[in-house]
């Protein structure tokens, strides 16, 4: 196949949050990288934007806490370079019922580990947050001081910013429509559907809700990553009550792990409102969504009201906002080689399953090692590795109650 076009020692497709902190990374290490994205950049159809995303280091699985470590340190550096903030600090508050295995999993890991964290009852929580949060008798609080807000669509526009100041050549509008090796030169062949080709020495493949659809087209392997149309919702603070829920004042980001797990942030990006959402949603094709709202359970509704002591108008939300998730059967990440012909020439990562993005540094730091260097250092990809569904169709297994559904896959 002959080809006179430019070429480079990457092609990062899929210009979300993974893709960019990839492409940041690896021009950052002096590689020549082109950036595809198959819509406008900082597009509203995928999952990388918004006004907001939690960062938190409290969960069930260890092997998460460390990287989101990691990526909390990263997140500041690429602030320091770019000059302006993406990531708001203040601290993570987690509750649920006392036996609940999560939370159970999440407190102790804590303890094991150097994440300095407080155990509250219900009493305890109601005078840490003065009346905002009141708990049920039955349940327990834990408090942690490395969480925050990170603003989703200022931080992709900052990574690739940042690549584009290190070298790297963005390109959108450019749908990928298939992914061949060069077999007399080596690397690979990435065509689009405007009839534009990049060579690259290697391949990065972040595209989020689409990657079951590519990664079929081109392999013939089919991931059980599903995609999910989730809901955001906004929710009106009464009147008197506004400055108690706000970021500036400390009020935390939040997570319930109760059913149905239930998150959000402070008071933040609209003034007034607060983010109460759940953790989830419906099988849709990323390609023909219907759009519509995901329904409320009656049960946020009565959680809103009692945990924030009628602080917060339950009755209906103010407005709502559309995101998507790249969901697995086991709630984690892929991580790993596309392998077969393409072999350690082509890496793929999706299946973040809504709680990626605070980590979308270290996943762009792991794949450029991949890359580079064929492994990655200082993160356990063993819980990542494609081949587990081979092994397991739901994949990781783990001793405690899942806080997500499983989904059928809809036909590639």
């Amino acid at each position: 196949m002959e080809y006179s076009g430019e070429q480079f020692d990457v092609i990062v497709i899929g210009a979300g949050i993974m893709g960019s902190c990839a492409a940041y990374q690896l021009s950052k290490h002096g590689q020549k990288v082109v950036l595809l994205e198959q819509f406008d950049f900082l597009h509203q159809l995928g999952s990388s934007h918004g006004e907001s995303r939690t960062i938190r280091a409290t969960y069930p699985e260890d092997y998460y806490s460390d990287m989101v470590i990691e990526s909390s340190r990263l997140w500041e550096e690429a602030e320091s370079e770019i000059g302006y903030q993406v990531y708001i600090k203040t601290p993570q508050f987690d509750m649920g019922p006392k036996n609940n295995k999560s939370l159970q999993c999440v407190i102790e890991n804590c303890k094991s580990s150097s994440l300095p964290c407080s155990v509250l009852d219900n009493k305890q929580v109601s005078e840490q947050f003065n009346g905002s949060f009141e708990l049920p008798e039955n349940w327990v609080g834990l408090l942690t001081q490395l969480g925050g807000v990170l603003k989703p669509t200022k931080a992709v526009s900052m990574f690739q910013t940042l690549a584009l100041q290190k070298g790297a050549t963005l390109r959108d509008n450019m749908e990928v429509i298939d992914i061949k090796m060069d077999y007399e030169m080596g690397g690979v062949y990435v065509s689009t559907s405007n009839g534009s080709m990049f060579r690259g020495k290697k391949c990065v493949v972040t595209i989020g809700a689409w990657m079951q659809k590519l990664v079929k087209m081109v392999s013939g392997k089919a991931l059980p990553i599903q995609p999910l149309h989730t809901t955001i919702c906004y929710w009106r603070i009464k009147k008197g009550h506004e400055e108690e829920f706000l970021v500036d004042n400390g009020f935390p980001t939040f997570a319930s792990y109760s059913q149905p797990y239930i998150y959000g942030t402070p008071s933040c990006e609209f003034p007034g409102l607060i983010k109460i959402a759940v953790h989830g949603g419906y099988q849709c094709d990323p390609d023909n969504r219907t759009w519509a709202s995901t329904e409320i359970e009656d049960s946020v509704y009565s959680w809103i009201e009692g945990i924030f002591s009628g602080r917060v108008d339950s009755t209906k939300p103010v407005f709502t906002q559309s995101c998507m998730y790249s969901m697995t059967p086991d709630g984690d990440f892929v991580i790993d080689f596309l392998g077969g012909e393409f072999g350690k020439d082509v890496v793929i990562a999706g299946g973040f399953s809504g709680h990626g993005f605070k980590m979308g540094p270290v996943v762009g730091r792991v794949l450029a090692d991949l890359v580079i260097n064929g492994e990655a250092q200082g993160v356990d990809l063993s819980y990542f590795r494609l081949g587990r569904f081979e092994e397991n169709p739901k994949g990781n297994v783990k001793e405690f109650e899942d806080q997500v559904q499983s989904y059928e896959l809809l036909p590639v």
